[in-house]
């Protein structure tokens, strides 16, 4: 049998795409080698792109061996060629190339570059800008590097060329940045890793052409994207005993077709490989021809390559669809049928589904013993969605996307501390950081987790404190006034955050501090946090996470000279920004059968069951980065690559895996709540299928799994019904027997409020970093206009104005209001403030006597014994033979459709105690008008809202009392359930406190029809 060492040199050689690429490599390259000897094959050195295909090569080798063992080639990957590995190692070119510099200090120093020459960016930048635009300009160095273009002249030139003008800002940047860095590096002894690669790459082709290695060298599964890899791969294929094996080569795309192969189609990289090497498509020969013709799936690379073919020449389809049937004709098959055979496609709903049914396909894939499956997608969110859902069937399938470091209990940690530089006693961040389970403030588990419940309930929610002096004060205040709770544990907790916090300041001079000496305060301050009563860490730096977040900290302290000072906040956005754009690799263990890859990690490597998934327009292929530095004319003038190429790689990748013999192609019809395209390889596919009549194979068993895998059962059994509207029926002895006109409001718009309230005794309590302004707003109005008019309950001042707006100012500032409110508050009250003086005046008309804030009550009998009803009522204005009623509102009033069908009683019932001598210091007393007044200060800076005459309100005052009668009378009865939002019309006006308890969205939104809902 002839092995490739029997062609003449220069050989270059293919395996097509529908092969398993490594394991025809591994077998040909036995079969070759083993008759020449048992060090033969070991002497043989193998170039594959990545180390995880020599790993995969490796075990290829194994499965090759026919028994016993076996003295494997020297694999090495392409893209790692390090110090005193052979062959990477031409000659002393060692010694004379400086070190890479490291990819941290790369990033800092760039960083510097970046922000002392900020005047040519013209904007201002911090430490974490300066950081996203190192980034950049690395990314185009590198660019510059592996293309061996970025003349400094070229780029000058650009400065005068006709673009816009940001453009040209852009361009006077990287002239200059194209020669200080080299000038930096120098400085340094250093050398990017990119430049010393490209170095490596040349002195080892250039060494290679004049010594030919005698050893059998083989480069595989490289499309020599980049120049000198290229050339290397040229002086391979010219070595006496080397060869070139191309990844996938289209030998059967018509010849016109490939003259017009351009950067985006899949063989565009192959292409001009061989142009570059001068070597004609026709003189590639297959690694192992036999396999060629015999194989089933060349039909399924036929189809993929005139699916993919260049879009100038589409309109041959029908053609070629007719050419691909003649020919399967002869061999009595149908060539179309059968290269569709073992390939799927499913269209998902959403990202969600997407991944559910992926999920699936591998659960499903170990049902056959032996059997492999990987999934292909480049999303690296979808990654981990299967992943999580693969638990489900406890299946642990490591993705090679990883997770951020942001995501890792370390890196939330770190986030949040750095966070409580800038605030501290932000509610929500101290929260955070005391609940968090690698935090131990030298307490055991058990009594911080009560401290910290003791430190939420009274002192972080509701407003937030000041500072720590605030937050120890109202501890300490809460603690004398005594209580249900001892809070001891609470104000020791508090102490500790505020000790190991307080090292955040350090290094805080002024307003700014050095982001090493930022970072090394964050890391002192993380061990403090996580310092056990015993001083030790415990896990902090523990795993893969922990290593992760132990090089990013350690990098900024050593390393970040060059970043600009950090405020508190700029030092938070930093290391917010580095824990995102850092990532861990999962180290647990995953089954054996089962792989989640990214695209790069899935070149060369095969499983008996292949999904592709993410296949949308800007996911697969990816939308071109955006470059801050150059647009697409200026890289053609640099003669940098057009960002089109990344998209001929990935379609390249696309037609390798989807050449496989089972492969299930997936997508989603919305992402991220928006319409979703399909791939433009997946239209190809579907009009060419289309054109010779056939449609692409489905698994709607799959898409049905999928969607009511977390469906409700239907019928669903009890324990799984939607939850019906709440209708309790406490006992007698239980339901009030007092009530406030304002709950008798809330028990006539929703019972079961009053159920959860004064039955239960279940209060709301406030959410923590509570915003204060609208309800602080409103109890300063009030007690502004108590203050006001206690202190004129006559004559108004001449300055009545002036002195309302400063008790107002006051009564905010003691509500709490912030400093970054009241600049807007100020000019509010200085608005308002007219409006009221010529409201008191107008209402003090005719008035004996103003009475504020005055209580009020009144007893009366109900078949569950005496009932009281209360009212505090924020003004009532007493007359000659009446007294105007008004309640003071900051927001919206009820109407007065509302009013006077009595679900909004809050007036009517306080007239009602009015009349009956329910407030002492009028005695029984004939309602007058009964008046909202909304107050705000805004544009209409107030208003009054009448909401009974004088000549009405006593008979919508009987009213609302008779209407209270028989309210209590009826819920005196056992049987009379407290029904939530007994008055539904009401549900989206008023928020409901108790509406998560009744579980309102069940029962109002997708809940089943209730038992007498007719009536």
């Amino acid at each position: 049998m002839s092995s490739f060492l029997d062609l003449p040199a220069p050989r270059w050689l293919t395996i097509p795409a529908h092969r398993p690429f490594l394991d025809d490599l591994a077998v040909g390259v036995t079969q070759a080698l083993q008759p020449l000897g048992p060090t033969a094959l070991a002497d043989a050195v193998i170039m594959v792109p990545t180390r995880r295909a020599a790993r995969a090569l490796a075990e290829a080798f194994l499965g090759a061996a026919s028994a016993g063992a076996v003295l494997l080639p020297q694999i090495r990957a392409i893209g790692d060629l390090d110090e005193g590995e052979a062959p990477f190692e031409p000659g002393n070119l060692v010694l004379e190339l400086p070190p890479a510099i490291g990819a941290w200090r790369r990033r800092f120093e760039l960083a510097r570059l970046v922000a002392e020459n900020e005047h040519l960016i013209q904007r201002r930048l911090d430490a974490g800008a300066a950081l996203e635009l190192a980034d950049a300009l690395g990314a185009f160095l590198d660019g510059c590097q592996i293309e061996e273009v970025g003349d400094p002249a070229a780029v000058e030139a650009l400065v005068e060329g006709d673009f816009a003008r940001h453009w040209q800002v852009s361009a006077r940047f990287l002239n200059l940045a194209l020669r200080a860095w080299p000038e930096r590096l120098a400085q340094l002894g250093l050398i990017d890793v990119a430049a010393r690669r490209v170095a490596l790459l040349r002195k080892l082709a250039a060494t290679w052409e004049q010594r030919p290695p005698d050893e059998v060298l083989i480069a595989a599964g490289s499309t020599g994207s980049a120049p000198a890899t290229a050339d290397l791969l040229a002086a391979i294929a010219r070595t006496p005993n080397g060869c070139v094996v191309l990844p996938g080569l289209d030998r059967s795309l018509a010849d016109a077709a490939w003259d017009e192969v351009g950067d985006q189609h899949p063989q565009g990289a192959l292409r001009r490989l061989l142009d570059r090497a001068g070597v004609s498509r026709a003189a590639v020969a297959d690694w192992n021809p036999a396999a060629e013709a015999s194989s089933r799936g060349r039909w399924r690379r036929r189809i993929l390559s005139e699916a993919l073919r260049p879009a100038d020449r589409t309109a041959d389809w029908l053609e070629e669809i007719a050419q691909l049937k003649a020919e399967g004709a002869e061999g009595g098959v149908d060539p179309i049928a059968q290269g569709l055979e073992g390939l799927t496609l499913l269209t998902a709903r959403t990202q969600e589904e997407q991944a559910t049914v992926a999920a699936l396909l591998l659960r499903e894939a170990l049902e056959v013993p032996g059997r492999t499956a990987a999934l292909i997608t480049p999303d690296a969110a979808l990654a981990r969605r299967v992943s999580a859902r693969l638990t489900r069937w406890n299946v642990s399938a490591d993705s090679s996307a990883g997770e951020p470091l942001a995501a890792a209990p370390i890196g939330v940690l770190a986030t949040l501390v750095a966070r409580a530089a800038k605030d501290a006693v932000d509610p929500v961040t101290l929260l955070a950081i005391v609940k968090h389970p690698l935090t131990r403030l030298g307490m055991a588990p058990d009594d911080l987790a009560a401290a910290h419940r003791l430190l939420e309930r009274y002192a972080l929610r509701g407003p937030r404190p000041k500072d720590w002096s605030d937050l120890h004060a109202r501890l300490a205040a809460r603690a004398e006034r005594g209580g249900p709770a001892d809070l001891s544990a609470a104000i020791d907790l508090a102490r500790r955050a505020h000790r190991a916090l307080d090292g955040l300041d350090g290094p805080y001079t002024g307003e700014t501090a050095t982001p090493a000496e930022a970072a090394r305060a964050l890391a002192q301050v993380l061990e403090m946090v996580a310092a056990g009563p015993d001083g030790g860490i415990g896990d902090l730096w523990a795993g893969l996470a922990g290593e992760c977040a132990v090089e990013t900290l350690a990098a900024l302290i050593g390393e970040s000279e060059g970043l600009p000072e950090v405020t508190r906040a700029g030092f938070f956005e930093l290391v917010d920004h580095l824990m995102a754009g850092a990532t861990v690799r999962s180290g647990y263990s995953s089954h054996p059968r089962l792989r989640i890859m990214g695209v790069l990690e899935a070149r060369l490597l095969q499983a008996d069951v292949t999904i592709l998934a993410g296949l949308e327009e800007g996911v697969w292929p990816q939308a071109p980065a955006i470059d801050p530095f150059l647009s697409r004319p200026m890289r053609l003038k640099l003669g940098l690559p057009s960002q089109d190429r990344r998209i001929g790689l990935s379609a390249h990748d696309f037609a390798q895996a989807a050449a496989a013999p089972h492969v299930v192609l997936l997508h989603a019809e919305r992402r991220e709540g928006g319409p979703a395209v399909a791939s433009r390889w997946l239209w190809r596919l579907r009009t060419l299928a289309r054109g010779a009549d056939v449609g692409l194979p489905g698994r709607p068993d799959i898409l049905a799994w999928a969607r009511t895998l977390d469906a409700p059962l239907s019928p669903a059994p009890d324990v799984l019904q939607t939850a019906q509207r709440p209708a309790p029926t406490p006992p007698l002895e239980a339901r009030p027997r007092r009530m406030a006109v304002t709950g008798v409001e809330r028990w006539v718009r929703d019972p079961y409020a009053v159920y959860a309230r004064d039955i239960l005794g279940l209060f709301p309590l406030d959410r923590p970093d509570e915003p204060v302004e609208a309800a602080a707003r409103g109890s300063a109005i009030h007690a502004a206009l108590e203050q006001f008019v206690k202190a004129y309950p006559e004559a108004l001042p001449d300055d009545a104005h002036l002195v309302f707006a400063t008790m107002l100012i006051d009564a905010l500032v003691a509500a709490g209001v912030g400093e970054g409110r009241m600049s807007r508050e100020r000019h509010l009250a200085a608005n308002l403030a007219p409006w009221v003086v010529a409201f008191e005046a107008r209402r003090r008309l005719g008035v004996k006597k103003l009475h504020i804030e005055q209580a009020g009550e009144i007893v009366f009998d109900a078949p569950g014994g005496p009932f009281r009803l209360t009212a505090r009522a924020d003004r009532i204005e007493q007359r000659e033979r009446s007294a105007d009623i008004l309640d003071f509102k900051s927001g919206q009033a009820p109407s007065a459709k509302v009013v006077k069908a009595h679900f909004a009683p809050q007036l009517t019932l306080t007239a009602a105690i009015l009349a009956r001598g329910g407030f002492l210091d009028l005695g029984e007393t004939e309602p007058g008008e009964l008046l909202y007044v909304r107050i705000n200060g805004g544009r209409l800076a107030g208003e009054e809202l009448p909401r009974g005459e004088a000549a009405e309100s006593a008979a919508l005052a009987a009213a609302a009392f008779e209407g209270l009668r028989r309210r209590v009378a009826a819920f005196d009865n056992p049987a009379t359930p407290y029904r939530s939002w007994a008055a539904p019309q009401f549900i989206d006006q008023y928020d409901g406190d108790y509406d998560h308890l009744a579980r309102l969205w069940e029962w109002h939104v997708i809940g089943r029809a209730e038992p007498g809902a007719a009536d």
